[in-house]
């Protein structure tokens, strides 16, 4: 099956999803008083997956530091609102999470799907993982797509990225956005 991928520099699509808490959110857009104006949006597998939960788990251990770089951080998987209950027993996070992402979502992220192997992992088709970080101007800056739970960004890494990448002193562009194979180099 030929699956669209979102790529660096693209506009993030217009997605809504539900929190836990009930409220409608936008993905990619900044949760309204965090001082924040750019998003990290993780999609994580669901209740399932131990790794998503120490994910998140260690996701929550960074969040002081990318909301002073001005970065909001949300989750979401394709779990019901009791899946998410459950799981909720398992995190210490202080992020919003989300969930019911449905198929076309996954779609129109890009994300991998995956089939549930049993009724006791999952009842419903989940996404694998993927991060994408959202700029001021709804672009997508950074994308990570894992079509597995074992890989993803390390976190660390990806925190000192960001701080770097959003440092005006750096003047760091969008990378990997050359889409034309007979482009020019240019020095940027």
């Amino acid at each position: 099956m030929d699956q669209n991928k979102l790529a660096a520099g693209d506009r993030f699509p217009e997605l809504h999803v539900t929190t836990f808490e009930g409220d409608s959110v936008r993905l990619g857009q900044p949760r309204p008083g965090t001082g924040t104006n750019w998003q990290m949006v993780v999609v994580y597998r669901g209740r399932h997956c131990p790794l998503c939960t120490k994910y998140l788990n260690q996701l929550e251990g960074f969040r002081e530091e990318l909301l002073a770089i001005g970065v909001d951080i949300l989750a979401v998987s394709a779990d019901s609102q009791a899946q998410l209950a459950d799981h909720k027993t398992r995190l210490e996070v202080g992020f919003p999470l989300a969930y019911g992402l449905t198929q076309a979502q996954m779609d129109a992220l890009g994300v991998y799907v995956s089939l549930p192997r049993s009724e006791q992992e999952t009842d419903h088709n989940f996404a694998e993982p993927g991060l994408f970080v959202v700029n001021e101007e709804g672009n997508l800056h950074v994308v990570d797509l894992s079509n597995n739970p074992f890989v993803r960004p390390e976190l660390q890494a990806l925190v000192n990225g960001l701080r770097w990448i959003r440092d005006p002193d750096n003047h760091y562009p969008i990378r990997g956005t050359r889409k034309d194979e007979h482009s020019e180099l240019q020095y940027r």
